[in-house]
């Protein structure tokens, strides 16, 4: 018979669960196994709330396992490492982001592409190695191999660095992946949400001109005076569309709803690049005649590999780029996953798990 979460290993732990598809987050008593010689077990202090977790809470992508832990945005300090950890040691400042684990022997894992491994492990609601489920972020500790364990440097703050685990990777990795990092360039990012809101930030970094393409016409000063874009375009202004046909080299598309395809393809100069990493719950229309028609490119991009991933937070922190944030207590949990549904938040929540997550043993 299969051992209860909180008896399956030996260190206590404690943490805020879905126990069904309602996606109600409530306490919950756990364990994490205990720290293995290549292991790293930090205290966590701050998670971020990523959309995919409100996915996963309500299993909308019929994956989910309950009890469901989520978190993939998770960082804290050093506690304890194994006799073999060679990177880390009790103290220092680290994080995990979307997985921890992989295989180790693929193409892609040889090629700093865990991300693409087709035996990845996701860091919350999957099957670990020793067959237990992964639990996230939203508790008080964090056990993990030291290949997928980030080190946060000094400057960067916790909290506001913790969201650049999963978002922050997610945009840069598209933007050097597909040479969109090139000073003078012209990117338009679509969507100016957690994603967005941060691909903004490191393009300018990059030396690129961004334009912020949104539906919300209020949006506007906010793109332009607080995160520095260049300029902003209107969606569904078709004088707007039309006047900055073929103008861009590359779009990164951060919205994870319907929306059409064919206006961004227009934006795009010839061999322009149109690049998805929104996840639409459903199949979008695409348009192949704009494509043929100036080899233009629709490409793709998921997260980034563990090389990338500690390559991109360095780059963070020498160009200070941090996600906006809102810090909350984790009781206001299910309300702050209730206002993301909305997209109430500027940009994303991040729950104070050191100084509000208590154990009620």
């Amino acid at each position: 018979m299969a051992k209860s979460p909180e008896l399956e290993h030996p260190n206590k732990s404690f943490g805020w669960a879905a126990r069904d598809t309602s996606g109600l987050l409530s306490p919950f008593n756990f364990s994490r196994r205990a720290t293995g010689e290549k292991d790293v077990t930090f205290k966590v202090l701050f998670c971020g709330i990523c959309h995919s977790d409100l996915h996963m809470v309500k299993n909308e992508w019929g994956s989910s396992i309950y009890p469901l832990i989520p978190g993939h945005e998770i960082v804290g300090v050093v506690t304890e490492v194994g006799s073999k950890v060679q990177k880390f040691k009790v103290g220092d400042k680290v994080g995990v982001g979307c997985m921890v684990g992989a295989c180790h022997s693929c193409d892609n894992c040889d090629n700093h592409l865990e991300n693409y491994c087709p035996k990845m492990i996701l860091t919350y609601g999957a099957k670990y190695y020793d067959g237990t489920i992964t639990y996230g972020g939203y508790s008080d500790t964090m056990v993990s191999d030291e290949h997928f364990v980030v080190r946060i440097p000094d400057n960067l703050p916790l909290d506001a660095g913790a969201p650049l685990l999963c978002a922050g990777i997610t945009v840069y990795s598209p933007l050097r992946f597909y040479g969109l990092d090139k000073p003078g360039m012209h990117v338009g990012v679509v969507g100016l949400g957690g994603l967005g809101h941060v691909a903004v930030k490191f393009a300018k970094a990059m030396g690129v001109t961004v334009t912020v393409i949104s539906t919300s016409p209020n949006k506007k000063k906010e793109a332009l005076e607080h995160l520095g874009a260049d300029s902003f375009l209107v969606s569904k202004d078709q004088d707007q569309v039309q006047a900055a046909q073929g103008t861009m080299d590359g779009i990164i598309d951060t919205v994870s709803a319907q929306h059409p395809l064919l206006p961004l393809i227009g934006l795009l100069k010839t061999q322009g690049k149109l690049v998805m990493v929104g996840a639409p719950e459903k199949p979008l229309e695409l348009p192949v005649f704009p494509l043929l028609m100036g080899r233009k490119l629709l490409g793709g991009s998921c997260i980034g590999g563990m090389k990338e991933t500690q390559e991109m937070i360095d780059f963070a922190a020498k160009h200070n780029i941090t996600a906006d944030i809102e810090v909350i207590p984790i009781d206001y949990v299910n309300t702050a996953m209730e206002r993301l549904l909305k997209t109430d938040v500027r940009y994303r929540f991040v729950i104070d798990i050191g100084n509000t997550l208590k154990s009620s043993n």
